[in-house]
């Protein structure tokens, strides 16, 4: 079966992590994270993407996100590729994650 990215509406994401249910994978670079970042989000650069990188979501599922939703299609394809079952993304990324009227932070 051919890898999925299934996508997660912003409101949905926001709701997971307030539960405890997801860990927010960020997949942009340093430098737009030092712009604005996702509250509780990890970074792990797409530039120098490593699955092995991401920490132990220790139960969460992990969903990736970036600024618009295409790098973190990227990630999780890779995430797959690498054997992770990490198969959700945040639709829309940060742009979207602002439209609904989530929070963001600055300084990364």
């Amino acid at each position: 079966m051919a890898n999925q990215v299934h996508d997660l509406l912003p409101d949905e994401v926001s709701k997971g992590m307030a539960e405890g249910r997801y860990l927010l994978v960020d997949v942009r670079e340093p430098n737009e994270v030092a712009v604005e970042a996702y509250p509780g989000g990890i970074v792990v650069p797409l530039s120098t993407f490593d699955p092995k990188n991401i920490p132990d979501p220790q139960g969460k599922e992990v969903v990736f996100a970036c600024r618009s939703g295409k790098r973190s299609v990227t990630a999780s394809l890779a995430a797959q590729a690498a054997g992770l079952p990490y198969d959700r993304h945040l639709a829309g990324g940060i742009l979207g994650w602002k439209a609904a009227g989530l929070p963001t932070k600055s300084g990364g």
